[in-house]
């Protein structure tokens, strides 16, 4: 279990399904796109644009999938995640699931991350 004295960073949340432990610093913005790109527009009472339109398109052939959801991706993350610049969005789509990889730069910094989405 981490305690609070040894948080060094200020933006931090505890981590998904790790009692005790929080993410910080990469795994803190990592975990946050995580949130932002799996939360449905509409689902969050009191926040109701809060999320992403992505599962819009799940069902779509995936020639248009792929590109609808890399924009849903760019606009919820340039919304809801203004710590960073989005570099690159690349969407894979198999029988089972979906990838959305995000590239990105942390404002203002060199630091720089990637964040693995699976739907």
């Amino acid at each position: 279990m981490t305690k609070l004295s040894e948080i060094t960073y200020v933006d931090w949340q505890y981590k998904l399904n790790k009692i005790g432990d929080v993410a910080e610093g990469v795994d803190d913005i990592n975990q946050c796109i995580s949130i932002i790109l799996t939360t449905r527009k509409g689902s969050v009472p009191h926040r109701p644009t809060f999320g992403s339109n992505i599962y819009k398109y799940v069902d779509y052939p995936v020639n248009e999938a792929v590109p609808n959801i890399t924009r849903e991706t760019i606009d919820a993350i340039k919304q809801w995640e203004t710590r960073i610049t989005v570099n690159k969005v690349t969407v894979e789509i198999n029988k089972t699931q979906i990838l959305i990889k995000v590239e990105w730069t942390l404002n203002g910094s060199k630091t720089r991350g990637m964040a693995n989405v699976t739907l």
